[in-house]
């Protein structure tokens, strides 16, 4: 066996394996799951002082996004940090500022600079784009925008928006005479009111979104929000992958650690082939996962292929995290029923993940779109 077989690492693998482990460290020290905990306690929605380590001093609030803007990074970067939040069920607004509304304001050019340098900075943007399916569809938006000489205008109401009542900034779609597109709206300004929305997962706050005659500024004209949102979603796609790969570990790995300790009729209950057939066969779940995941991460640069591998990855990692974290509850058994074991917390996570940026059924659908099947 070769040297280069034995060390396939190259430079921005080591980064990304540097920045990995820097990471994981201090979703360690937060003590992982037990910060959703805590926010339970304080009534926060998102844990403020770890974003400000994570986000502002580590420098994630611009990973991934262009460096004129002051960003650094790549995909590969991005899914390796999603991983480890994922892993660490950690409550930080990573996905719905950095990669949501940082990517698509990136995709945007010129006219989100500005608002791409607050992100970066660490002000906190989220999208507000979505139907109540989690799907990005042009002809669904119902927000409506007013464009005169003397600015623009938008109205409607949008659910389900990430972190909506912790943002400062939002990208909303809005339709106008000239078709659909982008338009950047204050989230403190009094004509744009936020509601929390109570959902399942207990680790990342949503809410409705109500614009009355607010104030925005256009990033998109002609109709032509599709050409910004799509390359965004499906960078978001495999962001979101990324972290339901990083969950269905770290379930796999507590429930393969709890049969491997937990004893019945004088034997481990791990012994029992029923158990070690359905661990085996989530060990295959999670490593395909791990699979689809390294596949989108290959098709960095190439748009086409990127959008069917996004695809492919959310269409699996979606249902594969959902049963991963399913089982997780069922082998660990009467403890992994209640409320002071992590197993509930994963199980919401997968189930409001599976919904986030639409379903499997959809995912696969526009794969086969793509294919043209």
């Amino acid at each position: 066996m070769t040297a280069d077989l034995l060390d396939p690492l190259n430079e921005r693998q080591v980064e990304v394996e540097s920045l990995r482990a820097t990471v994981r460290d201090v979703c360690r020290n937060a003590g992982g799951p037990t910060a959703v905990r805590r926010l339970e306690t304080d009534g926060g929605r998102y844990d403020t002082k770890l974003w400000d380590v994570l986000g502002v001093q580590i420098g994630l609030s611009g990973l991934g996004l262009p460096e004129c803007a002051g960003g650094i990074g790549g995909l590969a970067e991005v899914a390796a940090v999603a991983e480890e939040l994922g892993r660490a069920l950690l409550p930080v607004p990573f996905l719905s500022s950095t990669v949501l509304a940082g990517q698509v304001l990136a995709h945007v050019g010129p006219a989100g600079r500005a608002a791409l340098e607050r992100v970066v900075a660490g002000e906190l943007a989220t999208l507000a784009l979505a139907d109540a399916d989690g799907v990005w569809d042009p002809s669904h938006v119902e927000v409506t925008a007013t464009v005169g000489a003397d600015g623009c205008t938008v109205d409607g109401v949008v659910p389900f928006v990430l972190d909506g009542v912790d943002a400062s900034l939002v990208v909303v779609a809005a339709r106008s005479r000239d078709g659909v597109d982008l338009f950047l709206a204050e989230l403190r300004d009094p004509r744009v009111d936020t509601v929390v929305v109570e959902t399942l997962d207990l680790s990342r706050s949503q809410a409705v979104v109500t614009f009355t005659d607010a104030p925005a500024t256009r990033l998109t004209s002609g109709g032509s929000a599709d050409a910004a949102v799509r390359p965004a979603l499906d960078i978001a796609a495999v962001a979101l992958a990324a972290e339901q790969f990083g969950g269905a570990q770290a379930c796999l790995d507590m429930t393969v650690a709890y049969v491997k300790q937990r004893r019945q009729f004088g034997r481990a209950i791990g012994s029992f082939q029923s158990v070690k057939h359905t661990c085996a066969d989530l060990l295959v779940l999670v490593e395909t996962c791990h699979s689809a995941v390294a596949r989108a991460l290959d098709a960095e640069g190439d748009p086409s292929a990127l959008a069917e591998a996004a695809a492919v990855a959310q269409g699996w990692c979606s249902d594969a995290y959902r049963t991963v974290t399913a089982e997780t509850v069922q082998l660990h058994g009467g403890l992994g029923f209640t409320w002071e074991h992590d197993a509930h917390l994963y199980f919401r996570r997968a189930r409001a993940d599976a919904a986030l940026l639409g379903s499997t059924s959809h995912h696969r659908e526009r794969l086969a779109t793509l294919l043209a099947w």
